[in-house]
Protein backbone atom coordinates (compact mmCIF):
# COMPACT_ATOMS: atom_id res chain seq x y z
CA UNK A 1 0.00 0.00 0.00
CA UNK A 2 1.25 3.70 -0.93
CA UNK A 3 2.01 6.00 1.24
CA UNK A 4 -0.78 8.16 -0.47
CA UNK A 5 -3.17 5.34 0.44
CA UNK A 6 -2.57 4.98 3.72
CA UNK A 7 -2.59 9.04 4.35
CA UNK A 8 -5.83 9.07 2.74
CA UNK A 9 -7.20 6.02 4.83
CA UNK A 10 -5.94 7.51 7.69
CA UNK A 11 -7.70 11.07 7.16
CA UNK A 12 -11.40 9.12 6.10
CA UNK A 13 -10.75 7.41 9.36
CA UNK A 14 -9.94 10.82 11.54
CA UNK A 15 -13.30 12.15 9.45
CA UNK A 16 -15.75 9.66 10.29
CA UNK A 17 -14.56 9.93 13.95
CA UNK A 18 -15.35 12.96 13.99
CA UNK A 19 -18.58 13.03 11.90
CA UNK A 20 -19.86 10.21 14.34
CA UNK A 21 -18.62 12.06 17.46
CA UNK A 22 -20.41 15.11 16.61
CA UNK A 23 -23.60 13.22 15.49
CA UNK A 24 -23.41 11.60 18.93
CA UNK A 25 -23.08 14.96 20.28
CA UNK A 26 -26.13 16.38 18.28
CA UNK A 27 -28.35 13.12 19.50
CA UNK A 28 -27.48 14.20 23.21
CA UNK A 29 -28.69 17.76 22.86
CA UNK A 30 -25.05 19.65 22.87
CA UNK A 31 -26.30 21.83 19.78
CA UNK A 32 -24.21 24.77 20.68
CA UNK A 33 -21.06 22.50 20.61
CA UNK A 34 -21.28 21.20 17.49
CA UNK A 35 -21.83 24.90 16.06
CA UNK A 36 -19.18 25.74 18.25
CA UNK A 37 -16.78 23.10 16.26
CA UNK A 38 -18.51 23.27 13.02
CA UNK A 39 -16.06 25.35 10.92
CA UNK A 40 -12.92 22.98 12.44
CA UNK A 41 -14.85 20.12 11.15
CA UNK A 42 -15.41 21.73 8.15
CA UNK A 43 -11.71 22.79 7.57
CA UNK A 44 -10.71 19.31 8.44
CA UNK A 45 -12.69 17.58 5.87
CA UNK A 46 -11.12 20.14 3.29
CA UNK A 47 -7.72 19.37 3.80
CA UNK A 48 -8.21 16.13 3.94
CA UNK A 49 -9.97 16.07 0.47
CA UNK A 50 -6.97 18.44 -0.18
CA UNK A 51 -4.51 16.06 0.22
CA UNK A 52 -5.89 13.01 -1.82
CA UNK A 53 -6.67 15.33 -4.91
CA UNK A 54 -3.54 14.99 -7.44
CA UNK A 55 -1.94 18.06 -8.58
CA UNK A 56 -3.17 18.41 -12.22
CA UNK A 57 -0.77 21.66 -12.99
CA UNK A 58 3.06 21.27 -12.10
CA UNK A 59 5.38 24.40 -10.23
CA UNK A 60 6.03 27.44 -12.28
CA UNK A 61 9.69 27.20 -11.09
CA UNK A 62 9.62 30.42 -11.05
CA UNK A 63 12.43 31.86 -8.03
CA UNK A 64 11.57 34.96 -6.24
CA UNK A 65 15.03 36.91 -5.44
CA UNK A 66 15.06 37.48 -1.59
CA UNK A 67 14.68 40.91 -0.13
CA UNK A 68 17.19 41.94 2.27
CA UNK A 69 15.88 42.78 5.50
CA UNK A 70 16.09 46.31 6.51
CA UNK A 71 18.89 47.68 8.86
CA UNK A 72 19.03 48.42 12.76
CA UNK A 73 18.72 52.04 11.93
CA UNK A 74 15.82 52.28 10.17
CA UNK A 75 12.26 53.23 10.88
Amino acid sequence: MSRKRIAAATGLALVLAVLAWSLAMAALGHAALIAGLAPILGMTIDQVLRGTRPRTTPASGHQVAPVPDKEDGAP
